[in-house]
């Protein structure tokens, strides 16, 4: 318990100062985000501080392994990630093209599953061990793009990150299954998050940047594959079920619609929640309550994965309603307010 308590408060204080420190080392070198038309923020702000963020996370969960307290197959995790923050920190302060980007991610995640003996089944011995570690490799993938198509509302990766955190460490303590290090890197995972909220909160001084939300993507990812791979594919899924459920659906919409679906654009459920009047706070203790209720689902799902998997999708369906309506109600208060301004002139 005294290792837990002194390695999470570490990882706390470190995130905190390194994010403050970023934040004033961008803004000299002038490493800004300038809003755009498809931005769902409306001033400047630094960008790149998800540096610090995985720095910190990485540099942590290193140390552990070397003590031997987690499983040192995270080393190798580690490295990889760390490759994939450099490329995407490169990618932060000049466009890297799209297919390069997805390549490397690529290329990590091949490497990382033939480096992981001994993972289990990601569809539980359903499929072919080939066409199984094919589909893990795409839905790896694809989640570490889906993380950062998410990062697009302050506060909004850090609060996800926490929260699943947190919850894979509950699912580790009340299985007994997993070895006893993945509830310290889960836990350690949510204390670098819960650090970098201040400074990203709304109104965010600083941004994760590529740098922190493709990395973070990565290790979340690698969580969730452990708890499925040794049976609990239920919760694992439950725990990231919004995220999953937003990006995917948006971005089948937006291949229906034949859009470029690599562009930044403002049609995630949560972006449309941000309405006119962009209260990104507002939003994202939506998105935190409805986290927390798919947390004690993954609780119930680890002895009735079925029921529990059919609770997670009706909450995850309702939060989308209530972004969707907050969305419009917030649009609607707007013109009113715009009516009523206008009115007394006429």
């Amino acid at each position: 318990m005294t290792v837990i308590f002194v390695a999470s408060a570490l990882a706390f204080i470190a995130s905190w100062a390194g994010t403050g420190v970023m934040t004033r080392w961008l803004t000299e070198r002038g490493i800004i985000d300038r809003p755009g038309e498809r931005s769902s923020h409306d001033r400047p702000v630094p960008k790149g501080a998800g540096a610090a963020v995985i720095a910190v996370l990485l540099t942590t969960w290193v140390v552990l392994a070397l003590m031997g307290l987690v499983p040192r197959g995270i080393l190798g995790i580690s490295g990889l990630a760390a490759a994939l923050a450099a490329v995407s920190w490169r990618n932060d302060l000049k466009d890297l093209s799209v297919t390069l980007r997805l390549a490397l991610q690529i290329a990590a995640v091949i490497v990382a599953l033939l480096g992981w003996p001994n993972r289990g089944m990601l569809f539980q011995g359903l499929l072919p061990v080939w066409l199984d570690q094919m589909l893990t490799a795409v839905a790896w993938v694809w989640f570490i793009n889906l993380f950062n198509f998410m990062d697009g509302a302050d506060g909004m990766t850090g609060v996800v990150t926490l929260v699943i955190g947190l919850g894979t460490a509950l699912i580790a303590a009340l299985t007994g299954v997993l070895p006893d290090g993945y509830f310290l890197l889960g836990v350690t995972l949510a204390a670098v998050a819960a650090g970098f909220l201040p400074w990203n909160w709304y109104p965010a001084r600083v941004f994760l940047g590529d740098v922190g939300s493709v990395p973070l993507g990565f290790v979340v990812a690698w969580l969730l594959l452990a708890l499925a791979g040794r049976g609990f594919w239920a919760p694992a899924l439950l725990l990231a079920l919004y995220y999953l459920a937003d990006a995917t659906l948006t971005l089948g919409h937006r291949l229906i619609r034949r859009e470029p679906f690599w562009r930044a654009h403002k049609m995630h459920f949560f972006q449309r929640a941000l309405g006119r009047d962009g209260n990104h706070a507002a939003v994202v203790r939506l998105v935190l309550a409805g986290s927390i209720a798919l947390v004690v689902a993954a609780v119930g799902a680890i002895w009735q994965p079925w029921p529990a998997l059919c609770a997670g999708a009706a909450i995850t369906g309702a939060l989308m309603l209530v972004l969707l309506r907050r969305g419009k109600a917030s649009a609607e208060d707007w013109r009113s307010a715009r009516v009523g301004a206008v009115s007394p002139r006429e």
